[in-house]
């Protein structure tokens, strides 16, 4: 019975849920998969494989480049932070990336892990100091990737100015988190079970059909008033014949840490943690251990988990006076 509840939180979960490099002009790994949001898409390669991201902004600004990362889930991709790239690529740089395993990135058959997305953050941060001089980011994760932003951040603290998470894990009733550095909750039973044979891509299938996709963006909303483009480019991404590799990583619990909490307590730089009141993503209970620490700020939208769209510009307003004054306290 244990087993069998936790392989059904699993599939809930899958509605969001440094070598040298060559820099070249992102060449599609499907040509069929079109552009997520609008401006120049590049990549740059090495032992992560190819990394994919997009890049626009005005031809001259003052402002910090802002990085956006998109959420991990069954049909993950850039289009999950296309209201924030197209508002902010008329102000600033704004890069949207491409985590392994999805979109134009490599989604190849390989392990995917918190430290392979951390490191493909650290190398974007990396390109965008090639691009634009060693400059401090400021820098937005939605969901799970909050967690590898975060741990970067940890890391590297020289070069986030600030970071911004959007219904961030770790933060509900079974926190805290402070396994083992660098654990994670991962199942191998689990795995083993999504990976069997047919099986593998017939699940997958059947988890990213239309009323599949539909079925949990409705639960991420926590509303019948989805993103009826996200719909679409969610299926479209997902017919990838490696989109599946990735995903099962994440259902299976590998792309969790089990030692978040304390990735979170060390962080030094300005955090703005905000998040929606309906769906599936509400709990955010241990975010109180937080409320005293004077670089961390928070505010909550009567939305669902990705309020940048049902509320853009009450989102946009409280993204800006955080960026504006870093260290508010609430």
């Amino acid at each position: 019975m244990l087993r069998r509840h936790f392989a059904l939180r699993a599939f809930a979960l899958a509605s969001l849920a440094l070598p040298s490099l060559n820099t070249t002009t992102a060449m599609a790994q499907d040509p069929a998969l079109p552009h997520a949001v609008t401006g120049e898409r590049r990549a740059f390669s090495g032992r992560l494989g190819t990394v994919s991201y997009y890049v626009a902004g005005p031809s001259e600004t003052n402002a910090p480049p802002l990085l956006l990362v998109h959420s991990i889930n069954a049909a993950g991709s850039a289009y999950e932070v296309r209201p924030l790239h197209e508002h902010y690529r008329t102000q600033r740089t704004v890069y949207s990336m491409e985590l392994p395993g999805f979109g134009h990135s490599d989604r190849s058959d390989r392990e995917y892990s918190p430290r392979l997305m951390t490191d493909a953050i650290l190398e974007m941060v990396e390109e965008i100091r090639r691009r634009q001089g060693p400059v401090a980011v400021d820098a937005l994760a939605l969901s799970l990737s909050s967690e590898f932003l975060a741990r970067a951040a940890s890391e590297a603290p020289d070069r986030f100015r600030s970071l911004a998470l959007v219904s961030p894990t770790g933060f509900d009733k079974r926190a805290p988190w402070n396994g083992p550095d660098g654990s994670t909750r991962g199942k191998r039973w689990l795995y083993n079970t999504f990976t069997v044979g047919l099986w593998s891509r017939g699940f997958f299938d059947l988890l990213t059909s239309r009323r599949g996709v539909r079925f949990f963006l409705e639960k991420t909303w926590g509303a019948r008033n989805i993103d009826e483009g996200l719909l679409e480019y969610d299926l479209i991404t997902t017919r990838d014949p490696d989109a599946h590799h990735a995903v099962y990583y994440f259902v299976s619990g590998y792309l969790f840490s089990a030692d978040i909490t304390r990735i979170y307590e060390s962080l030094t730089m300005p955090v703005w943690m905000s998040h929606g009141v309906r769906g599936d993503f509400t709990d955010y209970r241990y975010k109180q251990a937080f409320a005293g620490r004077p670089n961390w700020s928070f505010d909550v939208f009567q939305a669902g988990a990705l309020p940048h769209f049902e509320v853009p510009v009450e989102f946009m307003a409280k993204y800006d006076a955080f960026l504006e004054h870093p260290n508010r306290q609430d």
